[in-house]
């Protein structure tokens, strides 16, 4: 009886150390996508900053006042179509989250009535070990999709507003 006390202890302190290393890779994942958004903010908020005030002032004396409501009905469209491509990533993202968290604690529980079968203490170690270092590996790969996954996403997400930041910027150069 102890010693399946001590194993179930002993998996559980691999399942922390395992959690705790997906936890870190995944904050330094979202740390870096955070620092790609704010420097795209920034580039933007340059930009903006750099314009100049002729350009800025032709914007709000379009010809007609159709245009100027065309002109802006297209950025609203732009931003809902973004808002839509995230909004179906994000939907995604969440199932692949699920799916793999199913499938995970399905593997967790494999791996227990595994190890509850174990002969002796050196292969109970050794099965942990093997256990504990196909987890992490499974996970960081599967961490490492998601990222990558994540910045397609907001890479899609954005094109429909870029590409309204870029007509925006042509109507400013073809009337300077």
């Amino acid at each position: 009886m102890s010693i399946q006390f001590k194993r179930l202890e002993t998996d559980n302190r691999v399942l922390a150390e395992v959690r705790n290393e997906l936890m870190l890779h995944c904050t330094k994942l979202v740390d870096a996508r955070a620092a790609t958004v704010h420097n795209l903010y920034c580039a933007v908020q340059h930009e903006t900053k750099r314009a100049k005030p002729a350009q800025l002032e032709r914007l709000t004396k379009m010809k007609t006042p159709e245009e100027f409501m065309s002109f802006g009905q297209a950025n609203i469209d732009a931003m809902v179509k973004s808002s839509q491509i995230l909004a179906t990533g994000v939907q995604d993202l969440t199932k692949q989250f699920a799916t793999a968290a199913q499938a995970s604690m399905d593997e967790v529980m494999a791996n227990m009535r595994a190890l509850s079968g174990v002969k002796s203490v050196k292969e109970a170690i050794e099965m942990q070990t093997t256990l504990a270092r196909t987890a992490i590996e499974k996970s960081l790969a599967h961490t490492g999709q998601v990222a990558d996954q994540s910045l397609k996403l907001a890479e899609q997400a954005i094109a429909p507003i870029s590409g309204r930041l870029a007509i925006a910027s042509e109507s400013f150069t073809k009337q300077a």
